[in-house]
């Protein structure tokens, strides 16, 4: 039988590592919730990034990126899906007149018109400005269009007491389809050169709806 000292003398060699490696495994530990804390940190970044400050939709870098991400995926799984180009009528002159207050009291009950009609597959965005998109999945040219006349609609319905004024705006929305074929950056100046175009048939129908 070994001395009972010589255990003893073994026993600590055993004991400091496995110390060592409890304190290893709490480090490890550490750094993990580290990470995880950076990783959110930078996803909210990221969101915030992509965010219009002012009406919490996707502002025109989270469009972009929104709108490569559809391509790719028409690419893959084909599919319908159309983009909504809308630039308001009427906003500079509001802007002018009642101030910025005005103007952005206007761009929020545009935005919740927007949003509260499309459905949630479907992608808001503010450009810029007065000009908006909407990318609509799952729905043929002809609906596409009749959307965007809908959506105009209710734009102009959204009128926005400012002290003792009505304010109120209209809309000219361009719809063009999606391409997989077809690079974003080309695709928005398609749904562009549309809602001129669309905005210039309005003024022939209505001289005093694109002022």
């Amino acid at each position: 039988m070994p001395p009972a000292n010589s255990t003893a003398r073994a026993s600590a060699p055993d004991a400091a590592e496995a110390d060592r490696d409890a304190a290893l495994l709490a480090e490890i530990e550490r750094l993990r919730a580290e990470i995880a804390l950076a990783e959110r940190k930078i996803r909210e970044l990221e969101a915030r990034a992509d965010t219009d400050p002012l009406l919490d939709i996707r502002n025109r870098r989270g469009f972009m990126r929104e709108l490569k991400r559809s391509l790719a995926h028409l690419q893959r799984y084909k599919g319908e899906a159309a983009l909504l180009f809308i630039d308001l009528d009427g906003f500079k002159g509001i802007n002018d007149t009642h101030g910025h207050a005005a103007g952005d009291a206007i761009l929020k009950a545009v935005a919740d018109k927007l949003t509260g009609h499309v459905r949630a597959s479907d992608v808001v965005a503010r450009l810029g400005g007065d000009e908006f998109c909407v990318l609509l999945w799952n729905l043929a040219p002809a609906l596409a269009v009749a959307k965007a006349h809908e959506l105009e609609r209710l734009i102009e319905s959204a009128s926005v007491a400012f002290g003792e004024a009505i304010l109120a705006v209209g809309a000219s929305a361009g719809v063009v389809p999606l391409s997989a074929e077809t690079p974003a950056e080309e695709i928005v100046e398609a749904a562009d050169n549309a809602m001129y175009a669309r905005k210039k048939q309005r003024r022939a129908e209505n001289p005093a709806a694109t002022q």
